[in-house]
C-alpha cells in the first residue's frame, strides 16, 4: 500500500502537528521518503552547529515518513532502536535534508537508514539506522 505525500502531510496535521513546524515532506519514493528541516537558533549548540539531538529528531521522523509511506498511515508506531554515526558539522546557517530508505519490512519490526545532509552538500554529516515496532492488529 502506497500512500501520497499530501494524505500524509494532512494525517500529521491532525495527528501530529507539531511534526510540521519545523519539517516539509519533500517526497515519497518506493519504500524511502525525503524531507527537509528549517534549522534556527534553538537547534544550534556551541560552536554554532546543529545539536546530535536535532539530527535524532530529524532521522526519527523522515524514518516514521518512509514507514507510513509505504505501509500507510500508521499512528502508533514507535522507534525501538537508532543508532547514529556522525561524520562532520552541519553548518548553523543550512537546512537538513534528510534523505530515508527502508531495508527491511517485516510484521512487527521496521528498519529503514537515514542520510542526512547540511543544505545542498553533497557529503552527509551523519548516517543513522533506525527500527519502528509496529502496531499489533487485535
Amino acid at each position: 500500500m502506497t500512500i501520497t505525500k499530501h494524505e500524509i502531510i494532512d494525517f500529521l496535521a491532525q495527528e501530529f502537528p507539531q511534526a510540521l513546524r519545523k519539517c516539509s515532506i519533500e517526497a515519497i519514493t518506493p519504500k524511502g521518503a525525503e524531507l527537509l528541516y528549517q534549522v534556527d537558533q534553538e537547534d544550534l549548540r556551541p560552536g554554532q552547529t546543529v545539536s546530535g539531538p536535532t539530527l535524532m529528531l530529524v532521522a526519527d521522523f523522515v524514518l516514521y515518513v518512509a514507514i507510513m509511506g509505504h505501509l500507510g498511515l500508521v499512528a502508533m508506531a514507535v522507534t525501538t532502536n537508532m543508532t547514529i554515526n556522525f561524520f562532520r558539522k552541519p553548518k548553523a546557517g543550512q537546512n537538513i535534508r534528510a534523505v530515508c530508505k527502508l531495508i527491511k519490512v517485516g510484521k512487527t519490526l521496521v528498519t529503514g537508514e537515514v542520510w542526512l545532509y547540511s543544505g545542498d552538500e553533497e557529503e552527509a554529516v551523519a548516517h543513522v539506522i533506525g527500527t519502528y515496532a509496529m502496531p499489533q492488529k487485535s
